[in-house]
């Protein structure tokens, strides 16, 4: 059960990006996320009285640091877009995030069969090559001034992860209104401090709500999956397999073509799902 969530964590992960990158066409990506995140918590406190579990001073500090690192991710992922090149920037946050659960869970003792072990490795791979749209030479464009954003916002991403992952089994849902709300603040109060517009045009309002609503879904999805006992490092490493969903969305909605290394990414990301999913 935990894999299957922690798929579907990726692919509803895939889809908010989709649907904020649509909406970056139409506003500014500060309000984007701003106002999505805010419709993400609209949502949220309306379905924790039904969903929600047992509320511990300890499970929403856990959520409102991992709210911290979340928010800092965007803000260094949006600097580092807007200093490089995206096929690289996009990789290198995406296995960054993706490492980051995996060397953590090793760190605190988890073990696990030798093709959990693969998939792993290829599910890391998979993510570079799917998020890699102009091929593996874009990588030569790679300068140390978009790295370095790129690589702090690929680990705070994994380090939400993490943190999601130190909550109770019994919490529910109740950890995201802790992580919300400091994102929300956060978010604003940069806003406010940068004197950037947090306003979106109203023809890309449905779209950012969207992405704002699959996005907090998608963080329900992973905190449920870490609540099921299986392993921090299995289960951050498929969730992190949500540039697949992207791409996907991108060929199929906008008829983009996809690069023969996104062909082998998403071929590979098949593989490592199915050799997670192998009994040890």
């Amino acid at each position: 059960m935990a894999v299957l969530l922690a798929l579907a964590s990726a692919v509803v992960y895939g889809a908010a990006d989709f649907c904020g990158g649509l909406a970056s066409r139409r506003a500014n990506s500060f309000a984007v996320v701003a106002v999505s995140q805010a419709a993400g918590l609209v949502v949220l406190l309306a379905l924790v009285p039904w969903l929600g579990g047992v509320w511990t001073a300890g499970d929403l500090a856990w959520g409102a640091a991992a709210g911290v690192a979340g928010s800092a991710g965007l803000v260094l992922f949006y600097r580092a877009l807007a200093d490089g090149v995206m096929s690289v920037i996009a990789p290198t946050t995406a296995v960054t995030a993706a490492a980051v659960p995996v060397l953590v869970g090793l760190g605190l003792g988890e073990r696990m069969n030798v093709w959990a072990a693969v998939g792993i490795a290829l599910a890391l791979v998979a993510v570079v090559l799917v998020a890699a749209e102009d091929g593996l030479s874009s990588l030569r464009a790679a300068n140390a001034s978009s790295l370095t954003p790129a690589l702090f916002a690929g680990a705070a991403f994994g380090l939400f992860f993490v943190l999601l992952d130190r909550t109770d089994a019994d919490a529910g849902l109740t950890p995201l209104v802790g992580a919300r709300l400091m994102s929300v603040a956060l978010v604003v109060l940069l806003g406010l401090a940068t004197r950037r517009s947090l306003s979106v045009p109203l023809p890309g309002l449905p779209l950012v709500v969207v992405a704002g609503v699959a996005d907090m879904g998608a963080n329900a999805l992973f905190l449920l999956a870490t609540q099921q006992g299986s392993q921090l490092a299995i289960v951050g490493v498929l969730a992190s397999l949500y540039p697949a969903s992207t791409v996907l969305l991108a060929q199929l909605v906008l008829r983009e073509r996809l690069a023969g290394t996104q062909v082998a990414g998403l071929a590979a990301a098949v593989g490592s799902v199915v050799l997670i999913a192998l009994p040890g």
